[in-house]
């Protein structure tokens, strides 16, 4: 498991080591600034220059440092400075003062247009604005940012970004007003929250996370950090015994799909076998059994007729009774529509049911259509909406729960007590014991209709092998996206199905990644 700090944190982390342990600040600066060498390095020719485009604080002593060692090792560098060197931090004074007696050019960022003329800027260090950025881009900073954007895609300039990129927010990872893109972000100590979020994430282009010193917090404050999954996670998976059967490993219920939706079922259910389920039975609508009996044989089927629920209420409750008690874990909504029928049915899961619940796609939607369900919500309850759905769950806007996921997602696991699996192209994951997290695994293969049918099964296989219903949450979906980066591998960016990414699991859940 990794940490991800938010701005605040990390500038906590930095006065303690500086200013409690005595760790002058200028050390961590010239090992920060080598990191980034070393990186803009990789990129840079002895017959083009590089400019290191800095601010007046530490983030832009940072870039200074990092062009002297360039300088020192034969390539043309010039500093530009955005920020007033005037109002800067002592120890971008001091680096600016070193720089100019080894004899490298300092010159306000508006002369760029007039070096354009001249060499070919072969690599832009990018020491603008760090982490402690809190309002958005105005003014000189952002005519500024904005003319290296355009250099950078017109002359095709390699951007090396230090700690985070200039404009990006450290908590959230909005753009703040204007941000300048990196090929490369060279982070210092931990990776931030904004270098995780969309589109922080992307914008930092590959992510370097560099140990430059400082000392780590004390224990009892780490539960307030934001976490990740790593591949070292994938070891909690439970493993195979040799003397077990298929009910040491869980029976599932997966109650999905309306006529024509057979699909849904299917990949949910697949989903769960090829993580690790024993036994699997799907509950759906009578149209869809040829469809599954011919898919996945190895699945039980429970049919019915939708009209059973209106003609015999009390008896189709009690079916759903008799079908939940047998379930170790449930999959409820994938595909399962909006009629009359399928909300009595997730009515009558939610009250009866104790078994952890993975609650998907209409099961989520029913629930924001008819509040009153939300009143059966409980610790037992992983509902996994995408955002849309959770708009609709929670009445606000879309706008606004992507303008800070998690704290969206917190929000409504404390309300209800539930893990929030909060789908995006950065998945948020708050879950029930009070942990947030977001994942870092995934590919736009993904992007696909049945991607979110195979989560649900992920996170249900998990479940009934034994595994903790939070930890099963969140590793499920480190595991989903990994098995979307293996069947990208295969098929394409483009050409990815559900069924293919379903069937990459067993190289997970096995540590062939």
């Amino acid at each position: 498991m990794r940490t991800l700090l938010l701005g605040r944190k990390m500038k906590a982390t930095d006065a303690k080591t500086i200013q409690e342990i005595g760790i002058p600040s200028m050390v961590l600066m010239e090992r920060a600034a080598m990191a980034v060498a070393a990186e803009a390095e990789k990129a840079a020719k002895k017959d083009e220059i590089v400019w290191a485009v800095c601010g007046s604080g530490n983030n832009g002593a940072d870039g200074i440092a990092a062009a002297r060692m360039l300088h020192l090792k034969g390539y043309p560098v010039c500093i530009y400075m955005a920020g007033d060197e005037n109002r800067g931090t002592v120890e971008l004074k001091t680096q600016l003062s070193i720089a100019r007696k080894l004899g490298i050019s300092v010159k306000p960022w508006q002369e760029i247009e007039t070096e354009k003329k001249g060499k070919h800027c072969c690599v832009i260090i990018d020491a603008v604005f760090g982490v402690g950025l809190g309002r958005p881009v105005e003014g000189n900073y952002k005519r500024c940012l904005d003319d290296l954007n355009q250099i950078r895609e017109q002359e095709h300039t390699f951007c090396v970004a230090v700690d985070i990129p200039s404009g990006i927010h450290a908590d959230t990872g909005a753009v703040m007003g204007t941000a300048l893109k990196a090929d490369v972000t060279v982070t210092f100590g931990m990776r931030k929250v904004g270098q995780a979020l969309f589109p922080g994430r992307e914008y930092c282009g590959r992510l370097f996370v560099e140990d430059v010193g400082f000392v780590p917090e004390d224990p009892e404050q780490a539960g307030e950090h934001v976490h990740a999954h790593g591949l070292e996670d994938l070891m909690e998976i439970p493993r195979r015994r040799a003397d077990s059967h298929k009910g040491t490993y869980g029976k599932i219920l997966v109650i999905a799909g309306a006529k024509n939706m057979a699909g849904a079922a299917y990949f949910s259910a697949l989903a769960a076998y090829r993580t690790g389920a024993g036994l699997v039975k799907i509950m759906t609508v009578e149209e869809n059994r040829s469809v599954i009996q011919e898919r996945l044989p190895e699945a039980v089927l429970s049919s019915f007729d939708p009209q059973w629920a209106s003609e015999e209420p009390g008896e189709f409750k009690e079916y759903i009774r008799s079908q939940t008690g047998w379930a170790d874990a449930i999959v409820l909504g994938p595909g399962l529509g909006q009629e009359e029928y399928a909300r009595t049915l997730v009515e009558a899961v939610l009250s009866d049911a104790y078994v952890p619940i993975v609650m998907d796609a209409d099961a989520v939607n029913l629930a924001a259509r008819y509040p009153y369900l939300k009143g059966y919500f409980t610790e037992n309850i992983i509902l996994t909406p995408h955002v849309l759905e959770f708009s609709r769950l929670t009445e606000k806007p879309v706008e606004e729960i992507k303008e800070d996921p998690l704290a969206a997602a917190r929000e409504f696991s404390d309300q209800y007590g539930v893990t929030c699996v909060l789908k995006d192209a950065a998945t948020v994951t708050a879950r029930k014991d009070g942990k947030l997290f977001i994942n870092l695994s995934g590919s736009p293969a993904m992007a696909k209709g049945g991607s979110g049918d195979v989560l649900t099964g992920v996170i249900a296989g998990l479940l009934a092998m034994g595994m903790d219903d939070c930890e099963a949450a969140s590793l499920g979906v480190y595991v989903h996206g990994l098995a979307g980066e293996a069947a990208e591998k295969k098929y394409g960016v483009h050409s990815v199905l559900a069924g293919e990414l379903a069937g990459c699991i067993g190289e997970v859940v096995n540590g062939n990644v």
